[in-house]
């Protein structure tokens, strides 16, 4: 249900990186600057006053998507109106990932009002601790404290006898992600069927079917097709080079994708078709697949599948939630609900350039789901009988990365803002050393490309071992020497003369990427000026710096979709939830002089937007100097009127000491997420208005605090 920039992926029914000891957890964190492992320590106990440990699961939980999901008006709804009609009398109920407790409550209430018969009928797992603290404090605000069993495991190490007194006649649950089985929902289901529910029990909801559609879209494909972008690029780069096509790509997988935001991109090659149904009343088998034939209806090329699904929430087939995209006409009784960030769309790439179809052929799609997943296989007639594979072919390993990285390193503008940086500061030097300081594989080969006699040292601190396998791999293909690349172990705190074959560091350069941090807030990306500093002891007097400075940039925005899915939580079908406001990072009315966090999104595809000023400097970051605290103060003047929602916030680059060669991340860079802060309440302001924004950078956490005042 939710991502972190924190930690991995964390759901309710998903494995946890946890560990247990006597009346705490320990989580396991990132720290944004240095990329080390941390843990923090999740308490039992529930102080009201903040601490340290209490302050770190706040911020985790604020990068989640419960906020979001339990602003999902249409959701809540569904949920509610199905309950009623199910729970219609005291019965045993088993809510499987209980979250807040609001399924758990909506189920209680619906049994009538409590008394001993119905105590403690419903069951609420919630294996994250985190969640089980909120969930106690909603229940005693709701005063239900007494009609819930809570307990804090995975419903598969739910006993029957020991946790459980008798098998429940209902299951409610809401453990679905963007591609419907990514939380586990299929093992979940296993288990409850078989050891924890009645024969035939009723269940909210009650059956959910994926359906996708055959599409053309140049910028899908730009996601995924690194060879066929880079062929268009002039600067002599192989990333991909012929024969080497598997050597790097994207995770053959889908991914949930905002699609709305690309319908004027979008050629629909194929009519809605419907793929897999799951009937959460029966036990799922853990693997299935079907073969259909899909007539297109354009000629056109499918560069990706999309799919999204419907779910049935009740038995009679007269309560639905879609998470199909605006132009897919939907029956009569099932609406297109409000935009959302939990629940998207999602897309599977057509491997290469895609499939060419005519309208009115037939295309065949073979689909296969296993317990977590669903993957795809498309085939013209001529090649409905052969075997097509969509993965490494006959190497050992493969570079994955993501695909806005994939789209960056096929970009030719970009690239040229790269290889003119580069031959820049390589002019006149000879035998250079250099070091890559971040995991990219671009700028290594690309000065190697250009400069014959350099020496490049490569620290790849999450690509590895793989980072160095690729290299070796497209070195000849890219006319170098694979021994002119060199992979360095050691921590940079320890590098020293020796390391370096006792010559100084004439040029150190990152993008700056780092693999593994695609939720990252973009001045967590300061990492590189971090880095910098630990190398101070092996660059040269001259050493150039690239990029050589950072300058965080923001401007307002009208913002209403996303303002409106972390706004902050009243009562939601009748249950309060004012007391989750704080934790889980809502925007407005939090207590005090607390304030919402920082959250990273793709802007472009939340929902409706509109700057309502010119982008504006807030303050700047010297690399040629070692980190330190910064503080940057500016005023913003309104070009635009209109309701400011907040602030997008996010990083330039700046390659070269002239400030001539600026790589830009913010709004119009759809390839890049930006920082997002949300005011506490929306604001109507004219041309006339300004407001002040001011920011302070902690160099030992890699924190941004970001305020702002209206005039």
């Amino acid at each position: 249900m939710f991502r972190s920039n924190l930690v991995p992926l964390l759901s309710k029914q998903v494995p946890l990186r946890l560990t247990r000891a006597m009346s705490s957890q320990f989580q396991l964190r990132v720290n944004p600057l240095t990329g080390n492992s941390e843990w923090i320590v999740i308490e039992e106990n529930d102080p009201e006053s903040p601490t340290p440990s209490n302050t770190s699961q706040t911020a985790l939980l604020a990068t989640t998507s419960y906020l979001d999901m339990l602003n999902d008006s249409p959701r809540n709804r569904a949920y509610r109106q199905a309950i009623d009609k199910t729970v219609t009398q005291p019965c045993r109920v088993l809510d499987i990932g209980a979250g807040t407790g609001l399924l758990s409550m909506m189920a209680a209430r619906a049994m009538g009002p409590p008394s001993s018969t119905t105590c403690r009928m419903v069951t609420a797992c919630e294996s994250y601790l985190p969640m089980v603290k909120l969930m106690k404090k909603v229940l005693r605000l709701n005063d239900m404290e007494n009609q819930i069993k809570l307990i804090n495991k995975r419903s598969d190490e739910l006993e029957l006898g020991v946790d459980i007194d008798s098998r429940a006649q209902v299951l409610v649950s809401e453990i679905l992600d963007s591609e419907l089985l990514g939380e586990g929902l299929i093992p979940s289901l296993q288990h409850a069927h078989d050891m924890l529910l009645v024969e035939s029990p009723e269940t909210v909801p009650f059956r959910a079917t994926t359906y996708g559609q055959l599409v053309e879209s140049t910028y899908l494909w730009k996601l995924h097709d690194l060879r066929g972008n880079e062929a268009i690029a002039c600067d002599g780069i192989s990333l991909v080079p012929t024969g080497f096509e598997d050597v790097l790509g994207v995770k053959p997988q889908q991914y949930a994708f905002h699609c709305d935001a690309i319908a004027n991109e979008v050629k629909l090659l194929s009519e809605p078709f419907k793929i897999f149904e799951f009937d959460f009343s029966r036990r799922p088998e853990s693997g299935g697949e079907t073969e259909l034939s899909v007539k297109a209806t354009n000629d056109g090329r499918v560069h990706a599948i999309i799919s999204w699904w419907i779910l049935q929430l009740d038995r009679e087939g007269k309560i639905f939630y879609s998470t199909a995209p605006r132009w897919i006409n939907l029956p009569a009784n099932i609406s297109h609900g409000d935009w959302c960030d939990h629940w998207k769309q999602c897309v599977w790439f057509v491997p290469g350039e895609g499939m060419s179809v005519k309208k009115d052929k037939e295309v065949f799609l073979h689909a296969v789901h296993t317990d977590i997943s669903i993957s795809y296989n498309i085939k013209s007639p001529e090649s409905r009988n052969t075997s097509m594979h969509y993965g490494v072919t006959g190497r050992d390993f493969r570079l994955i990365l993501p695909p806005e990285r994939i789209a960056i390193y096929g970009d030719s503008e970009w690239r040229q803002t790269m290889f003119d940086a580069i031959s820049n500061v390589l002019q006149g030097r000879v035998d250079p050393l250099c070091i890559v300081a971040d995991d990219s594989v671009f700028l290594a080969l690309l000065i190697a490309h250009l400069s014959k006699t350099s020496h490049v040292m490569s620290f790849f601190p999450g690509l590895q071992d793989k980072g160095v396998q690729y290299l070796q791999a497209v070195a000849r293909a890219n006319n170098f020497s694979v021994d002119r690349v060199e992979y360095i172990k050691k921590k940079k705190t320890e590098l020293t003369v020796h390391d370096t074959h006792q010559k100084k560091v004439e040029l150190l350069i990152g993008e700056p990427f780092y693999y593994g941090t695609d939720n990252m807030l973009p001045w967590q990306n300061l990492r590189f000026w971090n880095e910098r500093t630990m190398l101070q002891s092996v660059l040269s007097e001259d050493a150039l710096i690239m990029p050589c400075k950072a300058i965080l940039k923001a401007c307002a925005l009208s913002i209403p979709d996303l303002w409106n899915s972390r706004c902050s939580l009243s009562k939601i079908e009748g249950f309060d939830h004012s007391v989750v406001n704080s934790t889980l990072g809502a925007c407005g009315e939090l207590p005090g002089e607390q304030e919402g966090p920082c959250l990273p999104y793709f802007i472009w595809q939340c929902g409706d937007v509109k700057k309502l000023s010119e982008a504006i400097t807030v303050m700047e970051f010297d690399f040629s100097k070692p980190i330190m605290p910064s503080h940057g103060k500016t005023q913003v003047e309104f070009a635009e009127p209109g309701i400011c929602h907040g602030f997008a916030l996010w990083i330039d680059w700046v390659m070269d000491s002239d400030d001539s060669i600026v790589l830009c991340t913010g709004p119009d860079k759809r390839y890049w997420k930006q920082g997002v802060k949300l005011l506490a309440k929306p604001v109507e302001v004219g041309k006339s208005s300004s407001a002040v924004i001011e920011a302070w950078f902690d160099p030992s956490t890699g924190d941004m605090d970001v305020r702002h005042a209206f005039s």
